[in-house]
């Protein structure tokens, strides 16, 4: 069984929620687990997972995001389901996060600006993830860039890299690359009071991590 565990993202200008990140989750034997491969998790239970969670949440936020890898992105099975998913719940938004995990499928700039101006028309909105990581470089996300409305900076994975201490530097350039794209900035893996002051530093207002709210399994009809 799946269920999505609910991380909030909040705007700390005026104390506001402004919505959840949906993690999905596996039950086995009793404790819930991160899957092993998430593109083996059928999209339809996905799609029905975002119906049910976020219709449930519909008169509490604005919108709902979650993870996709850049071949889920574009693949037309997936954005059929997401695009009924969309139609439910509105008017919430659905945000797509695009991470940046390496897929078997060579990805274009150009496929993913295509389903970007599909989405659009669906009033789905692109959020790049994990930036300044992995693929998501600077050089890697430009083209891309004006098309998304949405970037979030992950310091979990700085320091999983051990590189923690490229943060303040790292996070000051994207946050100036946020400004001039006029894109939201949300700055995730905020664990503790001094990262929240360095937050506050920068005048970043949107964030998620644990110091504001871990996540928390979201129950549905019928659960126990």
């Amino acid at each position: 069984m799946y269920r999505y565990f609910l991380q909030p993202q909040l705007d700390v200008s005026n104390n506001s929620l402004i919505g959840y990140e949906l993690l999905i989750r596996q039950q086995v034997d009793g404790k819930w687990v991160l899957p092993h491969d998430f593109a083996s998790i059928p999209i339809d239970v996905q799609a029905d997972l975002i119906d049910r969670t976020a219709k449930k949440l519909a008169l509490k936020i604005g919108s709902v995001s979650f993870n996709v890898n850049q071949s889920q992105f574009i693949d037309p099975t997936i954005a059929n389901a997401i695009i009924a998913a969309q139609r439910h719940i509105y008017p919430v938004n659905l945000v797509l996060e695009v991470t940046e995990e390496v897929t078997d499928k060579k990805v274009s700039n150009q496929q993913i600006i295509d389903q970007v101006h599909f989405f659009d028309d669906h009033l789905i909105q692109l959020s790049l993830d994990d930036i300044g990581t992995g693929v998501n470089t600077y050089d890697h996300l430009e083209p891309i860039l004006p098309y998304a409305s949405e970037i979030k900076f992950a310091m979990q994975n700085f320091r999983q890299e051990k590189r923690e201490n490229e943060i303040p530097e790292a996070l000051n350039f994207w946050n100036k690359i946020a400004k001039q794209y006029k894109l939201r900035l949300i700055l995730e893996g905020v664990e503790n009071e001094e990262e929240h002051e360095m937050a506050d530093d920068l005048e970043i207002d949107l964030r998620q991590g644990w110091f504001y709210g871990k996540p928390h399994l979201f129950k549905l009809d019928g659960d126990k």
